[in-house]
């Protein structure tokens, strides 16, 4: 155990003389080291020149003259080589490699100039010997100091330098250099002291540098991974809303200061929600996920533009189209977007089509401000949405003329009296076979005293935008229900409700509360519902439904055919009544298409014992097609215009007048 104590201690001993091999460390020695290197060899040249310049009258030559230029000419170089690493750029191996060199370059340039002070000692006077004494204790005091950065190197000097010197001093037998010697010997190894407290504090505080450089990595690392998840969509990994405003008022900057165009586009796939009503959540959202891939593989492939992409949420995403596009450009990349995500997906037994809408708007031509132009791309897609489904519409000036338009409305409206600048009129829907009134389809007309009178198309979805929808078909239909208590029992009121209506979060309580004080039965009432209502919230629109149907009023399912989903409605909700979308019935004695439709929904509404509805008739040759076809109920110009309710009574009036003469007719 001894033995092994003995060459531990030995090998320890050894490895305070070696540079260790820690990268860190080793760089900031050298660092360090490079600095203080002009010190520790002016030190060395200046006593080297100052002892030699005693000695030059007393001593040989090639002591005084040959030997200190030697010495001072190598101390030079080894300065100048030390400056010039400063500006140098180099690798861990090389900078251990040069501090290695260094370390065991000190134990001959120490040697040489403690055998040179010797080799001078015996020629001087007392006062020429002392100086030698003294010039060999300053330099190494001096040379440890400068070295502390280097421990091994310092060690070195020390025993290279002292151990001679104290036992040379010694020797002489002089007490006052032996008084030197030993007082040399403890402020060495005071200074030794010293310098192992200090390069002890140095190594801790390089090692305290690094872990802090480590522990800022990590923090930057765990910031940028931060940073990266909130502008990152967590569904399809494609860049957020956050990622997409933040291009677009970079994007809008530069182009502004570049004086070049810039377009937001927004894509809204089409049909996706009735693939979530259908298929669930997972297969919707793997189809947005793979809708999101096709379209950022269009819009990295899109050149020379740079188009930045990103899920704006739900269904929607949004383009940034830099490098200064044209119109033709936006019109072709809308164009492959539209390709690609009309697309099939196949996801397991279920096979998914989609189509996408898309709105496009340009700086400068459309906007002057990023939000601007964002709302105008917002608008493009809302009219695309409308009118071109399944389309690009790049916002133009008719678009930003409708904006103007639309905002006049909303003011307007925001400002209108119900009760005296709403107008109702009722449209009669007829038995097909016998042609007698069975119902009247209450429709809102707008008399506003500034714009006029006001399409519906305009105005009820600019009560949808600013929330007034709601107010305004519970007081249309506290009106409806006024003019219908005077109805014969056996004419019911078919009433239209918004998604708005149906899918609010308080529920339709204001809709009962009102029908239970109109005085009309519950069961004399039909309320219409469109199929966009239903998609809206189909969860809440079906609790909305079940509500009214309870109450025993009866539902029907508006627009029917114009949607994405309409089996799956039919299916499952309580329906009574089906209506067939005018536009079936325009062409129905020339399109064998449309003749086929009509048939197979009449056959459908037969089927599932639920009667059928078809809008829009107004030649008698329709109407015998229809009644060919099977369909019940009829509505349409063919038989009335809209009326207001004060028309109804004398409507009726005719109307038997004219069945009463048919059938005495028939009598006859």
């Amino acid at each position: 155990m001894p033995a092994i104590d003995l060459r531990a201690h030995l090998a320890a001993a050894i490895q305070l003389f070696r540079v260790p091999e820690d990268p860190d460390l080793s760089r900031a020695q050298f660092d360090a080291f490079s600095k203080q290197i002009p010190l520790l060899y002016f030190i060395l040249i200046s006593n080297t020149l100052a002892v030699a310049y005693t000695y030059v009258n007393v001593a040989p030559d090639w002591l005084t003259m040959i030997v200190p230029s030697v010495l001072t000419l190598l101390a030079a170089l080894r300065t100048f080589w030390w400056l010039r690493q400063r500006h140098l750029a180099r690798s861990d191996a090389d900078i251990l490699r040069n501090l290695r060199a260094t370390n065991w370059m000190t134990l001959p340039i120490g040697a040489g100039f403690t055998a040179w002070s010797f080799a001078l000692y015996p020629y001087g006077d007392p006062f020429a010997k002392s100086q030698v004494a003294f010039y060999m204790a300053v330099t190494v005091i001096g040379c440890i100091f400068s070295l502390m950065h280097l421990r091994s190197a310092a060690l070195i000097v020390t025993l290279v330098v002292d151990v001679p010197y104290v036992l040379f001093f010694w020797a002489t037998g002089e007490p006052t250099l032996k008084a030197i010697a030993i007082n040399n010997l403890l402020v060495s190894a005071a200074m030794v002291t010293v310098l192992f407290i200090y390069y002890r504090d140095f190594a801790d505080l390089v090692g305290s540098r690094k872990s802090l450089l480590a522990q800022q990595a990590a923090t930057q690392a765990l910031s940028d991974e931060n940073f990266r998840l909130a502008n990152l969509d967590s569904l399809t990994e494609l860049p957020n809303r956050r990622r997409f405003f933040a291009e677009l008022t970079s994007a809008f900057s530069d182009a502004e200061r570049r004086h070049v165009c810039v377009a937001v586009g927004i894509i809204d796939l089409d049909g996706f929600k009735p693939i979530n009503d259908n298929y669930g959540h997972s297969v919707g959202d793997r189809v947005l996920i793979e809708a999101g891939r096709r379209i950022r593989d269009v819009c990295e492939g899109f050149g020379p533009q740079r188009v930045e992409f990103a899920r704006l949420g739900g269904d929607e995403f949004g383009l940034v189209v830099c490098g200064g596009p044209e119109e033709a450009d936006l019109a072709r990349l809308g164009e492959r977007i539209g390709e690609k995500v009309k697309l099939p997906y196949q996801l397991d037994t279920a096979h998914t089509g989609l189509s996408c809408s898309i709105g496009f708007a340009m700086y400068p031509r459309s906007a002057t401000t990023a939000e601007a132009l964002y709302e105008c791309a917002d608008y493009s897609l809302y009219h695309a949405k409308r009118h071109q489904r399944g389309r690009t519409v790049i916002f133009s000036s008719e678009l930003e003329a409708e904006i103007r338009s639309r905002g006049v409305i909303e003011n307007m409206l925001r400002s209108a009296d119900f009760d005296t600048e709403m107008e109702l009129v009722f449209q009669p829907i007829v038995d097909a076979m016998g042609e007698r009134t069975v119902g009247f389809e209450t429709l809102a007309r707008w008399n506003s005293p500034r714009l006029g009178r006001v399409s519906p198309a305009d105005f009820i979805p600019a009560a949808e935008r600013i929330g007034l929808i709601r107010p305004l078909t519970q007081a249309l239909l506290t009106r409806a229900l006024a003019t219908a208590k005077s109805w014969p029992d056996e004419i019911r009121l078919s009433f239209n409700l918004s998604a708005h209506d149906v899918c609010a979060a308080e529920g339709i309580l204001p809709l009962i509360a009102i029908i239970e004080k109109g005085g009309v039965p519950p069961r004399r009432i039909d309320f219409e519902i469109t199929e966009t209502a239903v998609t809206f919230d189909f969860a809440r629109a079906e609790q909305s439904i079940g509500a009214l149907k309870a109450m025993g009023c009866g539902i029907s399912l508006d627009d029917f055919g114009t949607g994405y989903s309409s089996l799956t409605h039919v299916h499952r909700l309580p329906l009574d009544k089906i209506k067939v979308d005018r536009s079936f019935v325009a062409d129905i004695n020339d399109n064998p298409v449309s003749h086929k439709i009509i048939k197979s929904l009449a056959g459908l509404c037969d089927d599932m014992e639920i009667a059928c509805v078809v809008e829009g008739v107004e030649t008698h040759a329709q109407l015998d097609s229809l009644r060919r076809l099977g369909c019940e109920l009829i509505q349409g110009y063919y038989f009335s215009k809209p009326m207001p309710g004060a028309a109804i009574e004398d409507y009726l009036a005719k109307e038997r007048e004219r069945l009463d003469q048919g059938a005495a007719k028939v009598v006859a």
